[in-house]
This record gives structure tokens, C-alpha cells and sequence, in this order.
């Protein structure tokens, strides 16, 4: 007997994020970062990878068969085999989050300025789990522990955990500098700080802990794991993610909270967009309607830009070419009058860039 099976079939997709900070010699990464490339083309997985003598961080995208295939890859690996966790980080996503995949050596797998050895992690690495970090938000200990989140101002104000604070670290070049300060807000407590995969608060306690004084905790696999592992209203808000998601709802309709502000209206809202004004590209928490009303401009200063030199980002919604215009002779002028058109009378309530310096995710 013959069974025809199912003719249409929609791949179901899936985003691995993970580390690992292991010794590599510097002699192999070259050969190593080929091999990881070219098995990843061969796949078609999609998405970014880090390599460095500190070890690995990557974010991809694959089918179920892809990221099986993926496993099975590290697994045969001498540096990249048990890595905990993989599983219970990996996120549902309805289809790829990456134009392509790129595999790049780096001084540092999270740059800091310093690097750390497997001993060094191994030593220092303090890190408390989901269910312990829950145990303190759920309980009346929360008063023991500073909870610093140490992203970018964008993403706190996207979402973040009950009672954290932001750390207010511009770059993470800068952590090993501020230790001492984040010790003398603590006084008596423990810090437990956080970031979306782990990878630079792991980092950062080892090197804070060696240090000694104040106990500094990571949450082991960051907020990813917690989000995924629990549904329990601790986290607010949206999770900005480093990948084509960008704001990533948390939660159910019982649990989820919305907490971000719309930077032209004030309004409560989820939606996360770019300036488009490309010299700009700051990460912006705005509504969609005040967003398009403002051509995707952040400020008066980017409008002004616009109109000077045309940088502008296409968009589906704004029918108008900007890249094809630039190219005109007449163009800039093209673009004046589209851009003036749409915004000549409309009075911003930021004059000047709202683009922060971004600590770079990993």
C-alpha cells in the first residue's frame, strides 16, 4: 500500500543563541572559522558567529533539520561539544531572522578590553539560576541583592526585570572601570546583574569577583532562558532581541506588561523602529502611527540631514525611492519636496539626535 503524504509541508523554524567560553589557540581560528562557515552555508543556516581565542557566541536560524544538524556539528567539535543549555535558550521564530551567515574571529568573543581564560572562568564564574533568580523576585529577599540590567538604555526602557535598576554603563569597555562604583551603590548586598544571552554578565562577574569585595551574580543564560523557562509577569515589557524580531512580546495576556513609552507621543507601546535617517539608525520606542507621521525621523536634526544629503532608508509604507533619487541629478531636490511635504509644519519635541552609543550584543 502507498500513502501519499502531506504535499505541502512549512518548515518550522527555529533561533539557537549560545556560548561558550573555552581555550582556543590562536594558530587554529582561521581554520576553525572555515570550517564553521562553510558547514553553515552547506546547511543553510542562517545568522552570526564569533569566534576567538576566548571561545564561542553565536545566534542563528535553521529548520528543525537544520539546527539538528547544527548540534550534531558542535558535538563532533574538540572546543564546542557540551554545551549546556542550547536547548532550553532556543526560541520558535516563524521563519529566518538573518539575510545570511557570517563567522568572524574576534580579539574578544564580548569585548570588554580584557580577556578571560577557561580558568579564570572556571574560578570566578558566580551565576544563579531561572528558578533561584524567581525564588528572589517571588520572595521578600529582594532587598538583599542591587539587580542591575546592563544593556542598553533602549532596551531597559523596552522591558526589563521588577525591581532592576539600569546599570547606566554606556559601553561595556567600561565595566571593569565601574566595578568599584557598582560596589559602593550595593554597600552591603550582592549584585546580580543581567543581559538578553548571559554571555557578557558571565564576563563581567568573573571579572568583577576576581577583583573580590562585593559578590557579583550573572543569571545563567540571561534573560533568554529566563523568559523562556518561565511565565510569571517578572519581566516587563518587551525583550529587544539582536535579530530580526527586534521587539519580542513576553508573556500572555494575563502576564505581559506594557512598559515602553512612545518617544514622540509618550504613549504606552511595544514597537520598536530604527531612524531612518541612515547617519542616525537610533533604536527607537515609538507607536506606528506617530512613527510614519514623522517619516521615521527621530528629530528635528535628522530631518534636517534628510533634506541635506538624502540618507534616507526605503520603506514599504513610504512609497517614495530614495536610494533611485539620490542617483538623479535633480534628486536632493526630489527629496526636499517629498520630505517637506510630509513634515515642513510639524513640530518635534526632540531637536537634536535621540541615537545612544550601543554596547554591541553577543
Amino acid at each position: 500500500m502507498v500513502s501519499q503524504l502531506g504535499a505541502r509541508h512549512k518548515p518550522k523554524y527555529i533561533l539557537l543563541t549560545f556560548y561558550k567560553f573555552v581555550d582556543i589557540p590562536e594558530s587554529e581560528l582561521d581554520a576553525l572559522a572555515q570550517e564553521h562557515l562553510d558547514f553553515a552555508r552547506d546547511i543553510g543556516l542562517k545568522g552570526r558567529v564569533y569566534l576567538g581565542t576566548e571561545g564561542i557566541s553565536s545566534t542563528v536560524t535553521g529548520n528543525h533539520g537544520q539546527c539538528q544538524a547544527y548540534r550534531l556539528f558542535l558535538e563532533q567539535s574538540k572546543y564546542f561539544k557540551w554545551i549546556t543549555d542550547i536547548d532550553s535558550k532556543a526560541t520558535p521564530v516563524a521563519e529566518h531572522q538573518f539575510a545570511r551567515i557570517s563567522v568572524k574571529i574576534r580579539e574578544e568573543i564580548v569585548t570588554f578590553g580584557v580577556k578571560v581564560t577557561a580558568d579564570q572562568v572556571k574560578k570566578y564564574k558566580k551565576e544563579i539560576t531561572p528558578d533561584e533568580f524567581k525564588a528572589i523576585l517571588d520572595g521578600d529577599r529582594a532587598d538583599d541583592y542591587l539587580i542591575l540590567d546592563m544593556r542598553n538604555d533602549y532596551e531597559y526602557r523596552l522591558g526589563h526585570f521588577k525591581n532592576a535598576i539600569p546599570a547606566g554603563t554606556v559601553n561595556f569597555r567600561e565595566v571593569p572601570e565601574l566595578i568599584k562604583q557598582y560596589g559602593e551603590m550595593a554597600q552591603w548586598k550582592k549584585v546580580i546583574w543581567y543581559c538578553t544571552g548571559g554571555i557578557r554578565c558571565e564576563k563581567a562577574a568573573v571579572l568583577a569577583n576576581e577583583i573580590g569585595g562585593t559578590e557579583f551574580l550573572s543569571i545563567q543564560w540571561g534573560v533568554v532562558k529566563y523568559v523562556n523557562q518561565h511565565n510569571d509577569g517578572n519581566w516587563l515589557g518587551n525583550l529587544y532581541t539582536f535579530d530580526g524580531r527586534v521587539s519580542t512580546e513576553v508573556g500572555d495576556e494575563s502576564t505581559h506588561t506594557t512598559i515602553g513609552e512612545c518617544l514622540y507621543t509618550g504613549e504606552k507601546t511595544d514597537h520598536c523602529e530604527n531612524c531612518r535617517y541612515s547617519p542616525c539608525n537610533g533604536r527607537l520606542i515609538a507607536t506606528e502611527k506617530a512613527y510614519r507621521k514623522h517619516l521615521g525621523f527621530c528629530s528635528r536634526e535628522c530631518y534636517e540631514g534628510a533634506r541635506l544629503d538624502g540618507f534616507v532608508k526605503n520603506t514599504a509604507w513610504d512609497k517614495f525611492d530614495y536610494k533611485l533619487s539620490r542617483d538623479l541629478p535633480d534628486g536632493i531636490s526630489l527629496i526636499q519636496t517629498h520630505i517637506d511635504r510630509k513634515l515642513a509644519n510639524l513640530e518635534w519635541k526632540h531637536l537634536t539626535s535621540q541615537k545612544e552609543e550601543n554596547i554591541v550584543e553577543c
